[in-house]
């Protein structure tokens, strides 16, 4: 049976991405999580306590495995470039209600603690991923590349798959209810168009 307080953290998730932060109450989300209102305050104390706690909860593991990745003497740079891109496409859309609510509502939340706190888990995953195509560049591998529209154009491109779901259902034919066969045959897709997209721009061979 699943923990009461992750059951209410996926009640809030579901919700905010459809709703947005604002448009969704305390109430919803206990109603939804068929709870009472006591029970999220003694778990979360409020709603925008709650929407931390969501972050928190999405977001903690990936660090740690950028850490790691980059922690591994085993693997080149080639391979890490390769565990990065299946790691954010699985992430992304595994989770893609998730990452709605990072990308699309994130505008929308008035908190200015909320919004420094999303910016600093970005910030510190970015680094993590700028080591990855440092050290490609300093064994020689890597072309030197504006990391930043580096980054930006890997993560854009699934955002862009990720949230415009129902356009990529039908240019496939894939029915949009389909939810496994949708994850099924995009995220092969969405690696291998990446893995090719950063070969061709991070190798030596090209460099100007």
């Amino acid at each position: 049976m699943k923990d009461k307080r992750v059951h209410i953290l996926d009640s809030a998730e579901l919700l905010f991405a459809e709703k947005g932060f604002d448009g969704t109450s305390v109430r919803d989300i206990a109603g939804h999580a068929g709870v009472n209102l006591a029970m999220i305050s003694y778990y979360f104390g409020s709603k925008e306590k709650l929407l931390v706690a969501l972050i928190a909860h999405r977001s903690s593991y990936t660090h740690g495995i950028l850490e790691e990745l980059n922690k591994d003497e085993k693997l080149s740079p080639w391979d890490k470039i390769e565990r990065l891109v299946d790691l954010y496409v699985d992430k992304i859309v595994n989770n893609y209600k998730f990452h709605c609510i990072m990308t699309m509502h994130l505008p929308t939340i008035q908190s200015d603690d909320i919004r420094e706190m999303i910016t600093d888990i970005k910030l510190k995953n970015f680094e993590q991923v700028k080591r990855i195509i440092a050290e490609g560049q300093k064994k020689k591998v890597f072309r030197k590349v504006d990391m930043e529209l580096t980054v930006g154009c890997v993560m854009g491109t699934i955002t862009q798959v990720t949230l415009s779901k129902s356009l990529y259902c039908r240019l496939m034919h894939i029915d949009k209810n389909d939810e496994e066969g949708y994850r099924k045959k995009m995220i092969p897709k969405i690696k291998a168009h990446l893995k090719e997209l950063l070969k061709a721009h991070l190798d030596i061979k090209n460099q100007n």
